[in-house]
């Protein structure tokens, strides 16, 4: 099973998303300036649609 978690911070990072706070769990809370709006991101993103949703929550037009 692939992980994903640096290849969508990374692309979230070179689409100016930024970190904002630790979440509960394992999740970190970034924020988008395409959408103002914030959203978790997981520390273990294992599937390619939870990668695919966190993109889709961040405005950005990316598919993995």
């Amino acid at each position: 099973m692939a992980e994903y978690e640096k290849k969508v911070r990374s692309v979230l990072k070179d689409n100016g998303c930024s970190f904002l706070r630790r979440g509960k769990g394992d999740h970190d809370i970034w924020y988008s300036p395409k959408t103002n709006t914030s959203f978790p991101v997981d520390s273990k993103i294992k599937s390619r649609h939870m990668a695919n949703h966190i993109m889709k929550e961040a405005g950005i037009d990316h598919r993995f």
